[in-house]
């Protein structure tokens, strides 16, 4: 319960457009859903990717976390934009157990 108050209190102080984004990432993590994700079959090994691009997520989260910021990937990767790695990384959460298998997968290869 001290965290459900302190989350109320802390969103007390967001801007409108914050909680649009915090709702947003809580909608993707409730329901599934990833806007800006989507598997291709024949494009890249058929794993998720950020639409528009051929960028996997394993790979981005792969760079997280061997401690490359969001900020770096956004320089390495001109064609992402934020709200791409907060989908990323909201993929990520849920489908934890995916994502460590491919990042293992590609490592071996």
């Amino acid at each position: 319960m001290a965290t459900l108050q302190a989350t109320q209190e802390l969103f007390s102080t967001l801007t409108r457009a914050e909680k649009a984004q915090l709702l947003q990432w809580i909608v993707c993590d409730l329901g599934d859903v990833f806007p800006g994700i989507e598997t291709t079959p024949g494009v890249a090994g058929g794993e998720p990717c950020i639409v528009r691009t051929r960028i996997p997520i394993w790979v981005l989260e792969q760079a997280r976390r061997l401690g490359v910021s969001e900020a770096d990937l956004l320089r390495a990767y001109p064609s992402l934009r934020a709200e791409d790695l907060a989908g990323a990384w909201a993929y990520v959460r849920s489908h934890r157990h995916e994502i460590d298998q491919q990042i293992r997968e590609n490592e071996d290869a």
